[in-house]
């Protein structure tokens, strides 16, 4: 069955996060809509109880959509790291705590591979994104992308776990890479490309 088309104009980011906000905001730029994020309606963060990063995306995108009666576009994404069974995972912001200091999640992650005499650095982002329409129908796109971490953390152009992440082919950071460039090979551009192609190409 084919996607359903957007054909609005005005489009919820259903996210609180401002890293993600800009990055999104910047993938969305070509198309000229109307663009806000939840955060700035007064939406509430809904709990997310999904086992997957597709099931959060799909969570949060409907829950903002119903708020704003607009369609609206979630993420959900995080750092997957092979010699930590897949942690954090989709807890890739609950490993940052109430605060949200990444600085403390990234050093948790290091802890963690070192309690296990880890010498397996490979690791990917994983990026889900969900675009759901107020009569609750959804369409859910997703994307990767693969690398290793690294320690000590380098760079502060990104956010999360941007500054400790390598992408294959690469030896900058996510946290080094110009942004507009690491947007254009990030899980999150892969996801996109993909919503693009199937929900916004006429």
């Amino acid at each position: 069955m084919a996607a359903r088309k957007f054909t609005g104009r005005e489009l919820v980011l259903a996210t609180h996060n401002a890293g993600k906000v800009r990055e999104i905001q910047d993938l969305l730029a070509p198309y000229a809509l109307q663009v806000t994020a939840a955060g700035e309606l007064g939406l509430p963060e809904p709990d997310e109880t999904g086992t997957t990063f597709a099931a959060n995306a799909k969570l949060k995108a409907l829950a903002s959509a119903t708020g704003a009666k607009l369609p609206a576009l979630a993420d959900d994404s995080g750092l997957v790291v092979d010699a930590l069974g897949g942690d954090p995972g989709i807890y890739s912001a609950r490993w940052a705590g109430p605060k949200k200091d990444f600085a403390f999640a990234m050093q948790q992650v290091e802890d963690a591979l070192t309690a296990k005499g880890a010498v397996d650095c490979r690791a990917h982002f994983s990026a889900a994104l969900a675009l759901a329409w107020p009569d609750g129908h959804v369409e859910l796109f997703e994307g990767r992308v693969d690398g290793t971490v690294v320690w000590p953390p380098r760079g502060a152009r990104g956010f999360g776990y941007d500054p400790m992440f390598v992408p294959h082919g690469y030896t900058q950071t996510f946290g080094e890479l110009d942004p507009a460039y690491k947007h254009s090979i990030s899980h999150r551009a892969d996801a996109f490309r993909k919503l693009v192609a199937a929900c916004f190409a006429r």
